[in-house]
């Protein structure tokens, strides 16, 4: 392994300050054996960070810089993006906090772009206090699809389970319209692929499912399954993809036959999401898939309710961290094992 991928530079947006982002940032590297895997930058104010640590018990030290080569492995380390003072009120919905959440946010994000960081892991924002007109989207993923490389995928993940989605945040009665051969045949190489390069995996299975109760019935429940699905899963099986499907939702996730299975595919939100948040005990991670760059979050909101109570769970940011490291190791892997052929093709010639 590289000496770049020991050292792996783990970039955080830290998130609405008066959520619970910055509580579950600290407390996930109060352990100092995280400073062992990698090199955190927070994307923030060390003034604003020490006063959210006096909501909760905590001994962590922060390393506070200007500029991002001015970072010390082995620390926690804040780069000073703003100095003026911040009033936090924790759990209220304030557009001024929002300005603070996408200031980090896309200061992260230029880094990403620019190679200074290796990894993004994104502390939840509120969808609604971001919006301004310099920032107008629905949140981390659209804006991450313009800025980088690649088409973004939203994959959820927890340990062997990986549930990607066709559609993401679409209203319900739009997700039929939006289901067409190329979405779902792009969506599925984009997720093969990842399988591939992000996880190791050499020939993935991959499991679809249905858009209607009972994968439509034979027509019964609606026609797209029967029209659309079946057709276009034939197709993506028979090019060498090992797509298996459309199987009814209910009774896959139930009979625990999606252990059977790489990846689970959704064609919308909630038939992915609600299986995968009852199975992944609050330890599930948002992966962006897809993208130049790995981008990883954990599975909750800011959780106003709880914020600068001490009583949030950081299981989930923590194994957000965990996920964006494998995933950069698995990647620089998959580089090195795609360019030796070619060199030993060229010592050939």
């Amino acid at each position: 392994m590289n000496k770049k991928a020991e050292n792996i530079i783990v970039g955080i947006s830290v998130g609405d300050l008066n959520g619970i982002g910055s509580e579950v940032i600290l407390k996930t590297f109060e352990d100092s054996r995280m400073l062992e895997l990698c090199t955190p930058v927070i994307f923030a104010n060390a003034k604003i960070l020490s006063f959210v640590r006096k909501s909760f018990t905590s001994t962590i030290q922060f390393h506070g810089v200007d500029k991002i080569d001015q970072i010390i492995p082995g620390k926690v380390n804040v780069l000073n993006l703003w100095r003026e003072g911040v009033d936090i009120n924790f759990g209220v919905n304030d557009p001024k906090i929002g300005e603070y959440a996408i200031k980090s946010f896309t200061a992260a994000t230029k880094a990403l772009k620019d190679g200074e960081i290796d990894v993004l892991v994104t502390a939840p924002i509120n969808k609604y206090n971001i919006q301004s007109e310099d920032f107008k989207f629905p949140g981390h993923t659209d804006y991450l699809n313009q800025e980088l490389e690649g088409d973004a995928l939203m994959m959820m993940v927890q340990d062997n389970l990986r549930v990607g989605l066709i559609t993401d945040h679409v209203p319900l009665n739009e997700v039929a319209s939006h289901l067409t051969e190329e979405l779902i045949t792009k969506k599925i190489e984009t997720i093969r692929k990842s399988l591939i390069q992000d996880f190791s995996i050499v020939k993935p299975k991959i499991a679809v499912l249905g858009l209607n109760p009972h994968a439509g019935d034979g027509g019964v429940i609606g026609k797209e399954d029967d029209l659309i699905l079946k057709p276009t899963l034939k197709k993506i099986f028979d090019s060498g993809t090992m797509a298996f499907g459309p199987f009814p939702a209910d009774g896959f996730f139930g009979s625990s036959q999606y252990e059977k299975y790489d990846a689970i595919v959704a064609m919308y939100h909630d038939q992915g999401l609600i299986p995968f948040k009852t199975l992944s005990f609050g330890k599930g991670v948002n992966y962006t898939a897809g993208l130049n760059k790995v981008r990883t979050s954990p599975d909750h909101g800011t959780a106003y309710d709880i914020a600068g109570k001490d009583m949030a769970d950081y299981n989930s940011f923590k194994e957000a961290v965990y996920l964006a490291i494998d995933i950069f190791r698995s990647r620089n892997q998959y580089e090195e094992i795609s360019q030796k052929p070619l060199k030993i093709k060229e010592k050939q010639l």
